[in-house]
């Protein structure tokens, strides 16, 4: 079984640097604003999934999630050539809610503090 100590820290070496080449290498404008929020590695370090989050309605994130897998064997490419493992983990990119879901529930929870009367506090 693999220590999950080294699996977080190869988790977080990969969203560093995904981060990094999205920002500085990769040049498909079909990717669009993404945001690397999470990686999670399997025990093997065979595969690896790259949660992100995307400015934009649907067909953006449509866009985005299309260019990612586009530039799936890219990324993997020059995220071996920066982490030292001896297999480069198989990207897979997944949208990640949480984020969206977090505004909402804030928004449900304002609206509903806002329609409290004085009396009811």
């Amino acid at each position: 079984m693999a220590n999950p100590a080294r699996l977080n820290r190869i988790a977080e070496q990969i969203q560093r640097e995904l981060s990094e080449i999205l920002h500085t290498e990769l040049k498909d404008p079909g990717v669009g604003m993404i945001t690397i929020t999470d990686v999670d590695v399997s025990a093997d370090l065979a595969h690896a999934r790259v949660f992100f989050t995307s400015l934009g309605d649907a067909q953006a994130l449509a866009q985005s999630q299309a260019g990612l897998r586009r530039a799936a064997g890219f990324l993997r490419s020059a995220l071996g050539r920066r982490i030292k493992v001896h297999n480069t983990p198989e990207l897979h990119f997944e949208y990640d809610a949480s984020v969206e879901r977090g505004v909402r529930l804030t928004q449900l929870i304002d609206a509903a503090v806002a329609d409290r009367t004085p009396d009811q506090e």
